[in-house]
């Protein structure tokens, strides 16, 4: 099953703090709620400083997508960082109690969640053809130019998700090459596997 997404259509939902608000671009499985996902992605927009939510047998990573960016800091003292510099994915435990400050204005952030045992997967940025597919489950959504997936043209903000049952695989490629001053095209990749059972 492989699903487009658009950044700009997907709906906001604020946060119960009022620091921010949260775009899911997916979730599985799909409906599950903040206690039952497998993993999930999403971005999100940061406003105010406050404390992250904690989500215990849960691992994180972040990207700043744009913004000033925020101060992370958990109360353990074992993450301690500017996330200031754009597509730089940070990996950090949803076990600990984390606090945001603000290091300018407001910042949108790219986040990945995967359920600890059940899951694993990394975030990172390319400006390469990718086959979605490949792996059980995933999502991919475009940073910079234009992007072809079959009979698709996907632009920043829009993108593709697929889940473990029977994805087909599917090429995704940038359309533009980087030429006479015009930056790499990028795109934000994330495969997932499940864990081995015991």
């Amino acid at each position: 099953m492989v699903q487009f997404f658009d950044l700009a259509s997907t709906p906001s939902v604020p946060w119960k703090n009022g620091g921010g608000s949260t775009r899911e671009l997916a979730c599985w499985p799909q409906g599950a709620g903040m206690d039952g996902f497998e993993w999930r992605v999403s971005v999100a927009t940061i406003a105010a400083p406050g404390p992250f939510s904690a989500f215990p047998g849960v691992d994180r990573q972040i990207m700043l997508l744009d913004g000033d960016g925020v101060h992370l800091r958990s109360d353990d003292g074992q993450l301690d960082h500017d996330l200031d510099q754009p597509w730089r994915p940070l990996a950090f435990r949803g076990d600990v109690r984390v606090d945001c400050a603000m290091l300018g204005g407001t910042s949108t952030d790219f986040n990945l969640m995967v359920r600890r045992g059940r899951w694993h997967g990394g975030l990172q940025v390319t400006g390469h053809a990718r086959v979605a597919g490949r792996a059980r489950a995933g999502l991919c959504m475009v940073l910079r130019g234009r992007w072809r997936c079959g009979e698709e043209v996907l632009e920043p903000g829009q993108g593709l998700w697929w889940s473990e049952e029977g994805a087909s695989e599917n090429t995704l490629e940038p359309l533009d090459s980087a030429a006479q001053g015009q930056p790499d095209p990028a795109v934000a990749w994330i495969d997932l596997d499940m864990e081995p059972s015991d």
